[in-house]
């Protein structure tokens, strides 16, 4: 089972990488936050295929997909839904709002308000939106994208910590190297678009594909090396605030799926390591020494990571 797993992991990512090239690492990360139940935060640049990633891996699978564009005027209303009086029936009806779909791109998202991205994060965490004290559940699988532009900070309200820790992964795309940015002039305009990407997998596979993941085996020393590495974060002279029990249950679901997706049955340390930095880092904060130093999240979660033993096979 393992190795159909990682067949139709490879599959995707292969599919996607028709139209985000040279990006391998960054699609490997969104399907695994896809097949974590987790939702994915990618912060970078405009221009470098955030929101072609998102569309990317919507259009590789047979399953709803929307897109919202965030704005300062948005209301929570535009993305959970809104009770309306219906007359003939004489009472209020749920009209389901763009957020009740497989997988939501929230465009920009901090470019809205904090009340309109607490309604998304709330559906995030939650997977249902209540209205009139009704709950009304989102459909699975369910993947939130959101993009960001660390650039352009004006008109914009950056997210706080206890939002940041909703995202399973923070990740950049980066810009591609130069044979990769080649090859994306040479394909223009006829090149492959995300339009016409063949669906590779339906709903239904990709929650098979998350149970299974769910069922991946632990060893105790893996448990022990995930609660230690978080636990170290919240020690460091480096950082004011650590990991939170949040980020060691995000850490193990993203390594089950690394493991199932290299057609494992049982996850190793070097899962847990490869995915350290991006489920982590942007769930620590800095002490305003570090900032000073320049030192980036990233670093001293690196310096963790360099001075923890790995646990080795019995």
């Amino acid at each position: 089972m393992a190795g159909q797993f990682s067949q139709r992991f490879q599959l995707l990512a292969t599919n996607i990488e028709r139209i985000i090239r040279g990006k391998h690492e960054a699609i490997e990360l969104a399907l695994i936050c896809l097949f974590s139940e987790g939702h994915l935060l990618v912060e970078d640049v405009p221009g470098t295929g955030k929101t072609t990633l998102a569309r990317s891996v919507a259009a590789s699978v047979d399953a709803e997909w929307r897109r919202i564009q965030f704005t300062p005027d948005l209301l929570p209303s535009d993305i959970t839904g809104v009770s309306i009086f219906n007359q003939a029936h004489q009472k209020f009806e749920f009209h389901h709002g763009p957020v009740f779909a497989n997988i939501v791109l929230a465009d920009e998202i901090n470019r809205a308000s904090p009340k309109t991205q607490a309604a998304l994060l709330e559906v995030m965490e939650e997977r249902r939106v209540t209205v009139d004290a009704e709950p009304h559940p989102v459909p699975r699988p369910f993947l939130v994208v959101a993009t960001q532009n660390p650039v352009d900070m004006d008109g914009t309200y950056p997210l706080p910590e206890a939002q940041l820790d909703r995202f399973l992964m923070k990740i950049s795309v980066g810009y591609p190297d130069h044979v990769s940015e080649v090859e994306v002039l040479k394909g223009m305009p006829t090149g492959p678009q995300v339009e016409r990407l063949p669906v590779v997998a339906r709903a239904s596979d990709v929650s098979g594909m998350i149970d299974f993941a769910s069922r991946i085996h632990v060893a105790d020393p893996v448990y022990d090396y995930i609660v230690a590495l978080c636990a170290a974060t919240r020690t460091s002279p480096h950082l004011k605030l650590g990991a939170s029990p949040r980020g060691s249950l995000a850490l193990l679901r993203a390594a089950r799926v690394k493991a199932a997706a290299a057609g494992r049955h049982y996850v190793v340390p070097e899962d847990v390591k490869a995915l350290a930095v991006p489920v982590l880092a942007h769930r620590l904060i800095l002490t305003p020494e570090a900032e000073l130093r320049e030192v980036t999240a990233a670093a001293a979660l690196g310096e963790i990571l360099a001075g923890m033993p790995v646990p080795q096979a019995a």
